[in-house]
């Protein structure tokens, strides 16, 4: 069912692949992102049991994608498609390393300074005529991005395959029909926002968006994700990796020198959290700390939304219109693990 994913997906967000984005992406600061997963190093272990890998790339793509398909502007569509450039291996790990669980946003910093610094990009948006302050932040372009709890078209982009992978809550088909209720509609305040123009539809996304969320709001995503931003700042210190390797190296590369130093050095304090990284399985809910056990107790970014759709009297917030939504998003901003999770060291 999930065999060749991106390729059926990326051709229901866009039925035409626009030719002037193949050179782009193409750029190395774009083309590396093709080794690092969306979902955060979730892929490495078996305490997940993602159907496929999905890269920063291929999210990137897709981003880029429905932002063209929306609105027909290059310099739009560039800038989504290089959103992510600063993002490291194993994505949003590093934030939880930098210590930046709630927001998730200190592995942005670098994203202005990439694009500003590449001759080849610059290249290409002479030959195209745009101005490369049009593509430096797409969070000026509000289809591309907007503030919580609206719909754009990164938040968009990201859940479909990230549900689709994480508990196979999406289906390419169940995709497909949910996709094609989007339109772009005027927000409260007067701006474009994407939003759906079927209630049905809406309420989909809505439960099917929180269903993913409640995913990554459970202690088995924050120990994952915290125990390899450990395993990196292990590494670090023990010149096992250079901070710089991180943007330069794939996942596969960087998994594999950690194995093989795991191997060499069995009883290495890094070892040990790289072997239970990679063969948990299951992990232990409690009130308090485990003695002997790798334990988190975390906050987290909530992902939610509360996105538009059309109804007889003009555009409303789903929850506005449909209690079955409202109850969704209510249950998932409810939502709270218990204080810790802990994982016994392998």
């Amino acid at each position: 069912m999930y065999k060749d994913f991106t390729a059926k997906y990326h051709a229901i967000l866009c039925r035409e692949y626009p030719a002037f984005l193949k050179r782009y992406v193409r750029l190395p600061i774009l083309s590396r992102l093709g080794g690092v997963g969306l979902l955060c190093g979730t892929d490495w272990t078996p305490l997940f049991h993602n159907s496929f890998f999905y890269s920063r790339l291929s999210h990137s793509i897709g981003t880029a994608l429905i932002v063209w398909n929306f609105t027909g502007s290059k310099a739009q569509t560039i800038a989504a498609l290089l959103h992510d450039v600063s993002t490291p291996a194993f994505s949003h790990v590093l934030d939880f390393k930098n210590g930046d669980a709630l927001t998730q946003s200190s592995t942005e910093n670098g994203n202005a300074d990439i694009i500003s610094s590449c001759r080849e990009l610059k290249e290409l948006l002479d030959q195209d005529g745009i101005p490369l302050l049009q593509v430096m932040d797409y969070h000026q372009y509000p289809v591309a991005d907007n503030e919580l709890p609206g719909l754009s078209a990164d938040r968009l982009e990201y859940m479909y395959p990230s549900g689709a992978s994480l508990d196979k809550i999406w289906t390419l088909r169940e995709i497909q029909k949910n996709y094609s209720a989007i339109q772009v509609l005027e927000n409260e305040k007067g701006i474009p926002e994407l939003g759906f123009s079927d209630i049905r539809q809406g309420i989909i996304y809505t439960k099917k968006f929180h269903q993913t969320g409640m995913i990554l709001q459970r202690n088995e995503d924050k120990i994952a994700m915290q125990l390899m931003a450990d395993i990196i700042s292990l590494a670090e210190k023990n010149g096992i990796l250079k901070p710089e390797e991180l943007y330069s190296l794939p996942e596969s590369k960087i998994i594999e020198r950690f194995t093989q130093f795991s191997k060499e050095q069995p009883q290495h304090e890094f070892s040990a959290h790289f072997r239970t990284f990679r063969g948990m399985k299951k992990i232990i809910r409690s009130s308090e700390p485990i003695e002997g056990f790798y334990c988190v107790s975390l906050s987290v970014k909530r992902r939610y939304i509360n996105p538009l759709v059309m109804t007889k009297s003009g555009a409303k917030r789903i929850c506005q219109v449909s209690d079955e939504a409202k109850n969704e998003v209510e249950r998932y901003l409810q939502f709270n693990d218990t204080n810790f999770g802990c994982v016994e060291f392998l």
